[in-house]
């Protein structure tokens, strides 16, 4: 799964020049479920905007069913009814620059922190929708898809983010219906040689600790 990451380098300085970015970014360190995220929706218009993570289908009529769906298995998005709408009609990327993850079989869990290893930021292909409140509030929220681990991953969890290549990104952002079998390819671990991982403190533990330093190298507390 993947439960918090971060994006600390504002994508917009990257060759990512088909997105537009907000104006104003803010870096952050440990972000966590029920919290804004940057990502680009399928709308057609490669416009970067917050939906808050964590997936409201638009036919839910609990809006706390997101506590439960801020990861959407790969292999199965084409049978969950909680994701197969928007795999057909609603992806979008998310974007991050590392993630964390705690090491699974531990007995005392060690998270660490998994990145690119040219630090470049990166994007988490996502599902999305748009849920109304009884008052008409809309809310756009997301989930990120995972699926199995690359070699450098299994060493600390049986899943992963799905990682998209950048010459992906338009296919998966494809406006139009897509049937399942046509971005099935899309789902598969990326290249574990490209990517590095090293343990971090415990204080990533709790999602009030948002601040720089926090995804650096350092002995486990």
């Amino acid at each position: 799964m993947c439960g918090r990451f971060t994006l600390t380098v504002d994508p917009a300085q990257y060759s990512l020049d088909e997105f537009i970015f907000p104006n104003q970014f803010a870096p952050r360190f440990n972000i966590a479920p029920s919290q804004p995220v940057l990502a680009v929706s399928n709308d057609g218009k490669n416009t970067a905007d917050f939906f808050l993570w964590g997936l409201i289908p638009s036919w839910a009529k609990d809006p706390t069913i997101a506590n439960k769906l801020i990861n959407a298995r790969g292999e199965t998005l084409a049978e969950k009814p909680s994701f197969r709408g928007a795999f057909k009609y609603k992806r979008c990327l998310i974007f991050a620059d590392g993630f964390y993850e705690w090491q699974a079989g531990a007995k005392i869990k060690i998270p660490h922190f998994i990145f690119m290893k040219d630090r470049a930021p990166f994007a988490f292909a996502g599902l999305w929708d748009e849920w109304r409140s009884p008052d008409g509030d809309a809310l756009r929220t997301c989930a990120i898809v995972t699926t199995a681990p690359n070699e450098l991953m299994s060493a600390l969890h049986n899943r992963m983010p799905l990682i998209l290549d950048s010459k992906d990104y338009a296919e998966w952002l494809d406006p139009a219906p897509r049937a399942p079998d046509s971005l099935r390819r899309l789902i598969q671990s990326f290249p574990a040689e490209k990517m590095s991982a090293y343990p971090v403190s415990t204080s990533v533990n709790n999602p009030s600790n948002d601040r720089a330093g926090m995804n650096e190298m350092q002995n486990a507390e």
